[in-house]
């Protein structure tokens, strides 16, 4: 049977997508050839990679506004480099809200001052900082938006006169902002848009040659930009899968229609954790994520039993991260309701026979 997917990442995908990926997989467009053999520099592939790169700016409503999309590697990890190698000049400021954070701070220190304008690494990152006082002279800002490991999500974004960077990766395309206030977000694609493979970057272009020094081809966001994404072989097929979520998304409503959707899932959920004795939440609730719910058990004793129940409801994917232990639902864009449902009648369940 298929699994209720609430893994963190790779996540789950919407089945329709799946269907037309592995037809793909066997025979793209009727060309007798496989997506996965095509030649990148083909005008199929060409129509592929121009069309996820306008449903980007299409579904954040960025369209003429001075943006570019792009497709890259090396996942958001390396855009942890990519943004300070491009970026920093004298000094940036970040928020750290949890791991990849700190990730992204570590690398920006190989190339200027980087100022923590405030963490919540004194509650083991259970929260959103709130109330903190941004510098002036600041050559970008950095947050977060979604803490998958911790469960928090930003609520009310940072407001500063500075480029306002953000990491986006866990759940961009879930909800409804005003995405002209961010000069760069990028998004590894595996958690709300496609296989792991590719990472979306959206950058307004005139934060961009503002920096002294010499940056290498290859890092370089110039470069993507003047070579629509085509510099060197893109990962084909990840961008081509991030291009069907993207239709399905739009097909769908856009992030308004998955926005409510999203919030009646993580609604049920959360009433579910905060009604059931036997459950606690993690994360502060006023900061709580609507894509990933992280919480644990009052009794450990109830471990065994709980973990043999949703997993023979054909759950998956629910452990929490080492670092928080417990449990972590994801509920990305495509989980279903009724998988949440699932999860929900399992806790029932167990209430009832403890």
């Amino acid at each position: 049977m298929k699994k209720h997917n609430f893994s963190a990442g790779p996540c789950i995908l919407p089945q329709e997508v799946f269907k037309e990926a592995s037809q793909a997989v066997l025979d793209f467009n009727n060309s007798g050839l496989s997506i996965l053999e095509i030649s990148h520099r083909s005008k199929d592939f060409v129509d592929v990679m121009e069309e996820a790169r306008s449903l980007a700016l299409e579904l954040l409503g960025l369209e003429g506004k001075g943006y570019k999309a792009l497709f890259l590697q090396g996942g958001a990890s390396t855009q942890f480099l990519m943004t300070a190698y491009n970026l920093l000049q004298t000094k940036a400021g970040y928020l750290n809200t949890g791991t990849w954070s700190d990730k992204a701070i570590k690398e920006a220190k190989f190339f200027g001052e980087v100022v923590e304008i405030a963490s919540s690494k004194d509650r083991n990152f259970n929260y959103i900082p709130k109330g903190y006082n941004i510098p002036k002279d600041l050559d970008y800002l950095h947050c977060t938006s979604n803490n998958t490991i911790f469960g928090t999500q930003i609520k009310k974004f940072p407001i500063t006169d500075a480029p306002l960077i953000c990491d986006m990766s866990s759940d961009i395309f879930s909800k409804q902002l005003d995405f002209s206030k961010f000069s760069l977000i990028y998004a590894g694609a595996q958690k709300n848009m496609g296989p792991a493979g590719t990472t979306l970057v959206v950058i307004k272009e005139d934060i961009l040659g503002n920096i002294e020094r010499k940056i290498p081809s290859m890092l370089d966001y110039q470069t993507h930009i003047s070579k629509a994404s085509m510099y060197n072989t893109p990962p084909v097929y990840p961008v081509y899968v991030s291009m069907l979520t993207l239709r399905w998304l739009k097909k769908l409503g856009g992030i308004s229609a998955i926005e409510e959707l999203n919030d009646k899932k993580a609604n049920l959920l959360y009433s579910e954790i905060d009604l059931n004795p036997l459950f606690k939440g993690f994360a502060a609730k006023e900061d709580r994520s609507n894509m990933n719910a992280t919480f644990t058990l009052a009794n450990e004793d109830l471990k065994e039993t709980f973990d043999a129940m949703w997993t023979e409801a054909g759950i998956n994917g629910l452990n929490g991260h080492r670092s928080v232990g417990g449990y972590r639902a994801s509920m990305y864009n495509a989980l279903s309701m009724e998988s949440v449902a699932v999860l929900v009648d399992i806790m029932g369940d167990l209430e009832r026979k403890a």
